[in-house]
């Protein structure tokens, strides 16, 4: 095992904006890490940047004490899981997976013992004849799995590997993954756009975007507590609403929103929006399970603290809950015209006592629930 450390690394293709900008973490031993982000983040050039396919413009990434910045693929001591898997057609699966041992010159005997213990931590014991194209989609992945293991690599480098698998599939794989990893015990470094999976495998997830780093921490962590706007629309389901910051006793502060609804909100010192003063401009961070709906709203003028007023716009039955999309309606007069950039979304159980299109509401998002981030 080893850990890699990428320091001060970017990434630029002529006069285009950095595909990767500065970028700075340390991956520990053993640890599952996945870079996370949509399309265009960052994240594929970063994990080809650590395999050597890619040299960084400037910056150092090192193995352990040794720094491969300049060193090519095959010193690396890496194995590569790629999105299509890359499997050879004319070979079958025990070939496949021995395919690296035999680039290595590994004796016969020794090759044959190490796909055998390979299939066998893969869960595909006994399949070492069988030809590709007999294989499913998650079977195919977990000899891609097995042939990256089989070398015994320092760091394992995953690229989108369950994008290929339909949903069910998808989420089956992902714990078999997990699982043989923490068997291994091997480095690895995971690429996807996929929330879900981030959350689900990873001991620590760094969140992308525009090649630069928004957030590095636990998933929970990343989840309950965004560092900023972006991190909180796209893990999850959150609602970010802006607000300026009415007033502070100790570690709560008051934030009065746009439309003119006023949350009292944690305040952190050491992440997210940081520490904040009254006057500032700020935004909030709320998920959407952590919003009560309370039923129809009083007058405009009974308005209580910590509940917001809106108008129920849509309702998407999901099976054991429903999304409700609402319109946030000025404190002034609640019968004003919600607008786009307006809309909350929560997450309630399924019942038959829903409220009904266009039907104003009262709703209180958990105080402990709400987090504040950086605009």
């Amino acid at each position: 095992m080893t850990s890699v450390e990428l320091s001060h690394v970017t990434k630029t293709y002529g006069a285009a904006a950095p595909s990767v900008d500065d970028l700075s973490l340390t991956i520990e031993d053993g640890e599952f890490f996945t870079l996370l982000g949509p399309s265009g983040c960052g994240k594929s050039t970063t994990l080809r940047m650590v395999a050597g396919f890619v040299a960084p413009t400037s910056g150092t990434i090192r193995f352990g004490e040794r720094d491969v910045t300049s060193a090519p693929p095959y010193k690396r001591d890496t194995g590569m899981v790629f999105q299509s898997y890359a499997l050879f057609p004319h070979m079958d699966v025990a070939e496949n997976v021995g395919y690296g041992l035999r680039m290595r010159k590994v004796a016969t005997a020794e090759r044959r013992t190490r796909v055998d213990e390979a299939l066998a931590v893969v869960g595909l014991a006994g399949y070492g004849e069988r030809r590709i194209d007999q294989l499913s989609g998650g079977q195919q992945q977990r000899v891609a799995l097995a042939r990256a293991l089989v070398v015994q690599p320092s760091v394992l480098l995953l690229d989108e590997p369950l994008s290929n698998l339909d949903a069910k599939l998808r989420d089956e794989t992902r714990s078999q993954i997990r699982e043989i990893q923490r068997k291994a015990g091997t480095t690895s470094v995971y690429v996807t756009h996929d929330q879900a999976e981030a959350m689900a495998m990873s001991d620590r997830i760094a969140v992308m975007n525009g090649g630069v780093l928004h957030q590095l921490g636990e998933p929970r962590e990343v989840y309950r507590r965004p560092a900023t706007a972006f991190v909180a629309r796209f893990i999850g389901r959150s609602n970010v609403l802006p607000g300026v910051v009415e007033g502070r006793d100790g570690g709560t502060a008051a934030v009065r929103l746009t439309d003119g609804s006023l949350l009292h909100t944690p305040v952190a010192v050491d992440g997210g929006a940081g520490d904040v003063a009254v006057g500032d401009e700020i935004a909030l961070s709320v998920r959407s399970e952590a919003v009560e709906l309370l039923g129809p709203a009083p007058a405009a003028a009974d308005r209580a603290e910590g509940t917001i007023h809106a108008r129920l716009a849509m309702v998407e039955f999901t099976g054991s809950s429903c999304m409700l999309g609402l319109d946030l309606l000025d404190g002034a007069d609640d019968e004003a015209a919600g607008q786009a950039d307006r809309r909350i979304l929560i997450t309630i159980p399924d019942t038959d006592d829903l409220p009904r299109t266009g039907d104003v509401v009262a709703l209180r998002p958990d105080p402990a629930r709400i987090w504040m981030v950086a605009r």
